[in-house]
């Protein structure tokens, strides 16, 4: 039901919420459970991030920190915190990475699946990059509304966010300046494949297209 400006809009709105916690607050946050069900949208569509109950504050910059209790959700959470419980800032920036993806696609990232492989969502997004396909991973009913350049940026930046090593993502100030300019793009390496099937998905998260349409309010 949202057109591509709508959700353009939604994607910009969303990285400069990120980077205000990154750099802007007097104490740098981490989210560490960014995902659709944590993005509320306003009459307007815009969007306000919320569910702060895992974030962690730090007094300074580029804070890394590692826990023995990995929180979040699968399919959102970067590879190196759910496998060795590290997490900064490129945390947030690889689940921004997913939801932008899953935005475009109006697809999960979990349970995603493609008749011609067995790849999650950023797997086949990236697929299609290296074949000069992009395009072919925007959701049907943004045809007529999308604008092709903007589509093919949004998803060019995602790709940089999601790449499996975190030193390799941009930060948060870079993926606003990248997004809302129109100079070349560095080149994605590949990205995080993670997926630990010994855990379910948080059952209260609906699909990217269901949460843009019914949740509107914070709860």
């Amino acid at each position: 039901m949202l057109n591509w400006p709508q959700r353009l809009n939604i994607i910009h709105g969303l990285a400069r919420g990120i980077l205000y916690l990154h750099q802007d607050s007097r104490l740098q946050i981490i989210h560490r459970d960014l995902k659709p069900g944590n993005i509320l949208l306003d009459l307007e569509m815009n969007p306000k991030i919320s569910d702060f109950g895992l974030a962690r504050k730090f007094d300074g910059n580029d804070a890394i920190d590692v826990t023995k209790k990995v929180v979040g959700t699968y399919g959102y959470i970067p590879p190196e915190y759910a496998v060795h419980g590290r997490f900064s800032i490129k945390s947030d920036v690889f689940s921004f990475g997913v939801i932008v993806l899953e935005i475009v696609s109006g697809k999960k990232n979990r349970g995603f699946s493609h008749e011609a492989h067995s790849e999650n969502l950023l797997g086949h997004a990236y697929r299609l990059y290296k074949e000069n396909k992009s395009i072919e991973l925007m959701s049907p009913s943004l045809q007529k509304s999308c604008v092709v350049s903007e589509v093919l940026r949004s998803i060019h930046v995602a790709l940089l966010c999601v790449q499996h090593h975190a030193a390799d993502r941009p930060t948060m100030l870079s993926v606003v300046l990248m997004l809302i300019s129109d100079g070349e793009l560095p080149l994605p390496k590949q990205p995080a494949f993670f997926l630990e099937e010994g855990h379910r998905e948080d059952e209260s998260v609906s699909s990217l297209q269901d949460y843009m349409i019914t949740l509107l309010y914070a709860r």
